[in-house]
Parts: structure tokens; C-alpha cells; sequence
């Protein structure tokens, strides 16, 4: 098997420094607490997953040669974008009416002592399928992703070679290389979460990104 792999690793380096939304969400949910960012994480890259199978047995072909199949994939990711936006703002202001209504401002809970017992136990599983499915949804109803393993990632692969076998080299060396970037976003994550300890920062973190996901998701739909 040959591939131009150096040149691969360059381009897919610069797809995950440039934010996107998946970035936002593993961001988003490391804020909240590790383990939700650790599973946002595996969520966008079993989405990446997905898209590599699809491309591997031609589907990504199909839906890339069909409007009406690239604009419904486009339109579901960008409400759901909106949706986790409109969420978010709207949790983020009936949390601060209730605080200001006991008048007392307390600290988000997440970010208190953890105690080791069955409730924790299953707060921690509530948050890493939180964490898990915005993660999956966000990447497998992206069309920019679909569309990068379709024409962006065959330019890297050999003719002479098994087209199938080179997608999926390539492919899972893309998601390994997101897994390891994601995981080092979510531990540089922590100094966040020590200011997000602050209701007045939280508030405004939680509205800014609350907004972000929505000019996102208006932007994704309004593309061509």
C-alpha cells in the first residue's frame, strides 16, 4: 500500500487546528467536567467512523452526487447546531432567573466536591452519554466531513492499490490523530473549568457558546 502519507497528515493536522463544530463540543463539554469532553471526543470520531464506511463502500459518492441527499444532511446538522444552541441559551437563562430570584448565586455543582457514591456514579454516566451522543451527532450529520473523506482523501491514495483498503488506512489514522488532539483539548480544559467555578464567567460562557452553536448551525444552512 502507498499513500502520500506526509502530506495527508499535513492537511489533516489543519483540519483540526482550524475550530469547527466539533470542536465547540468537545470544548463545551470539557468545560463542563472531563469526562463528558473524553466522551464528546469519542463521540466525533465515532461520527468520523461513520463517514469512513460510507466512503469505503461508495455511499459518500451517492449523497455527493445527490442534492437532495446533501442538502438533508446539511440541514439536519444545522438544526441540530441551533437546537443544542437554543438549549443552551435558554438553560443558561432560567438558571440565572432562579439564582437571582434565591439570591444567592451558587456554584455550578459539577465543579464541587464529588462524592463516591450511586448518584455520582450515574451523574457520570448521564454525562458521558451527553457527552457521546452531541459529539457523534455533531460530526455524523456534518457534510463537510462526509464530503473531506469523499474528495479530499482519495487525492492521498495510490491507483495501483486496493481503493477500499487505502480509505480505511487513511481513515482510522484521521481518527487516532482526533482522539489524541481531542484528549489534549479536554486536559488544557481544566483551567476553564476552575473559572467557570464563577457563576458571572459561567453565565456568559454558556450564553457566548450557547449563541455560537446557533450562528454555526444558521451558517451551515445557509451554505450553497
Amino acid at each position: 500500500m502507498s499513500v502520500d502519507l506526509v502530506g495527508f497528515l499535513g492537511v489533516v493536522l489543519v483540519a483540526y487546528l482550524v475550530p469547527g463544530p466539533d470542536f465547540l463540543v468537545v470544548l463545551r463539554s470539557a468545560a463542563e467536567h472531563p469526562s463528558k469532553g473524553r466522551a464528546a471526543a469519542v463521540g466525533a470520531q465515532a461520527g468520523l467512523c461513520v463517514h469512513m464506511l460510507a466512503a469505503a463502500t461508495g455511499l459518500a459518492f451517492i449523497a455527493a452526487r445527490s442534492a437532495v441527499v446533501y442538502d438533508a444532511i446539511k440541514l439536519l446538522g444545522a438544526a441540530y447546531l441551533m437546537y443544542l444552541g437554543v438549549r443552551t441559551v435558554l438553560a443558561t437563562r432560567r438558571a440565572a432567573r432562579e439564582r437571582s430570584a434565591e439570591g444567592v448565586p451558587p456554584n455550578p455543582p459539577e465543579h464541587g466536591p464529588e462524592p463516591e457514591n450511586l448518584a455520582e456514579v450515574e451523574a457520570s454516566g448521564g454525562r458521558w452519554r451527553a457527552g457521546f451522543t452531541q459529539g457523534f451527532l455533531t460530526n455524523v450529520l456534518n457534510p463537510k466531513a462526509a464530503l473531506f473523506f469523499l474528495s479530499i482523501l482519495p487525492q492521498f491514495v495510490n491507483g495501483g492499490g486496493s481503493m477500499t483498503g487505502q480509505i480505511f488506512f487513511l481513515g482510522t489514522l484521521d481518527v487516532l490523530i482526533g482522539v489524541a488532539y481531542w484528549y489534549a483539548l479536554v486536559a488544557a480544559a481544566t483551567r476553564l473549568r476552575s473559572l467557570l467555578a464563577r457563576p458571572k464567567f459561567r453565565h456568559r460562557w454558556e450564553l457566548a457558546t450557547g449563541w455560537l452553536f446557533i450562528g454555526i448551525g444558521i451558517g451551515v444552512a445557509a451554505i450553497a
